[in-house]
């Protein structure tokens, strides 16, 4: 596969992810109390479902950079290894928000009540933040290294990587979810999943509108295409 369809499929796949992601957070907040259950099947739907594009997205990331340099595959491939382990703390306390709405015989808060509500507070807090701050900061050095991204996309990299790892200590600041620094506040969790589908929705874009640039850089020019310009 060419390095144009690379970024094609990659750029698509990560718009797809990030758009679902930002529908998905803003249904944690229609209810002030305990949602209906369909509330919260639809948002562990979506957002499964965003994370399987989220796999072909990082996928399609350690592709580029291996095309683009091959002797960076194991930084390529720690981007790849944080992206996929973060799906995989992102499809745990959905499957367990979903499974609690469907055994439950009332509406709860599965975010704080039901039998596995403690147990997806590192998973959606701490440990989600780590692996996110892992992510981006591997992805910023080989963006800036390689200027295979505009260089935007590495600053504001570490710069979001810095907010991730700032909540790390929100450990430390007790279990409920409205609170925003908590370890399973909505500023630990939803604020940080908006922010980041918003920025990898922009990272996707701009990986699109790259194949363009990157099939007529490719393209064999003519002789008569070679006077022209």
């Amino acid at each position: 596969m060419s390095e144009s369809a690379v970024r094609r499929y990659a750029g698509l796949f990560g718009i797809v992810a990030s758009a679902l992601i930002v529908v998905q957070v803003p249904l944690y907040f229609l209810y002030s109390g305990a949602p209906p259950d369909w509330n919260i099947l639809t948002r562990s739907l979506i957002g499964i479902v965003g994370c399987i594009f989220y796999i072909l997205f990082f996928t399609g990331l350690r592709q580029l950079i291996h095309q683009v340099d091959i002797a960076s595959d194991w930084i390529s491939g720690v981007i790849q290894a944080a992206g996929l382990l973060w799906v995989a703390m992102v499809f745990v306390p959905q499957s367990m928000e979903a499974g609690a709405a469907i055994s439950v015989d009332h509406d709860i808060d599965t975010t704080k009540e039901g039998p596995f509500a403690a147990a997806q507070y590192l998973m959606q807090g701490l440990i989600s933040r780590l692996l996110m701050g892992l992510f981006l900061i591997a992805l910023g050095i080989v963006v800036l290294r390689l200027r295979l991204l505009p260089r935007w996309v590495g600053r504001s990299a570490f710069v979001l990587a810095a907010i991730n790892l700032a909540f790390i200590p929100a450990i430390y600041f007790g279990d409920n979810p409205s609170n925003f620094y908590a370890v399973q506040g909505w500023g630990t969790t939803a604020s940080m999943g908006m922010l980041w589908s918003l920025w990898t929705l922009a990272v996707s874009i701009s990986i699109l509108r790259s194949s363009r640039r990157t099939a007529l850089a490719s393209t064999p020019q003519t002789p008569l295409h070679a006077a022209a310009h």
